[in-house]
């Protein structure tokens, strides 16, 4: 078995021509039903709204038949106020469950900026006259004092133990003591 490449199974010139014949067939299909949906509309309406005979009505039955029409536009308009009040609530419903998916999901870090990194260019953002000020961040900071610990000098122990033996280094000590 070689793997080379295969013949396909129609040509080029058969492919293009099943295509456009698929193309005509989808677009005869979108008006078919195009007009299937404009018939089915106006057979609705027919059916919920006759068409209206005036001819041949006295004045008060053309006002019964008015306040007979504005009895079915309320109706009809609560309807609609009521669907718009639903639809307004899903669509808020919608948008908290989809901010709850996103946290859930998992915050993503905001793509982050490139920041200038020489104190000249970090001052420039800041302010317009940056040409004219440089920045000198150590005379700001406060200085601080060392006090030098007061030691006591290191000498040779052999003489601090003489000075320290006998009677007189222990009046020393406890003359230092008190």
């Amino acid at each position: 078995l070689s793997f080379t490449q295969r013949k396909p199974k129609y040509s080029a010139t058969r492919r293009l021509h099943l295509k456009s014949k698929l193309l005509k067939k989808a677009a005869s299909m979108l008006v078919a039903e195009r007009e299937q949906r404009k018939q089915e509309k106006e057979k609705v309406v027919n059916e919920s709204f006759p068409p209206l005979k005036l001819s041949g009505l006295s004045v008060q039955e053309l006002q019964d038949l008015c306040k007979e029409l504005h009895k079915k536009i309320d109706v009809v308009d609560e309807a609609r106020y009521d669907l718009e009040v639903k639809v307004s609530r899903n669509e808020t419903e919608i948008q908290t469950l989809n901010q709850k998916i996103i946290g859930l999901k998992g915050a993503r870090r905001p793509s982050l900026k490139r920041v200038k990194k020489t104190t000249d260019d970090m001052l420039g953002a800041c302010t317009d006259n940056s040409k004219l000020m440089k920045a000198d961040f150590k005379a700001n900071l406060k200085t601080v004092k060392k006090e030098e610990e007061k030691r006591e000098e290191v000498t040779d122990w052999r003489k601090n133990v003489e000075a320290m033996s006998g009677m007189e280094g222990r009046k020393k000590l406890f003359n230092a003591g008190q």
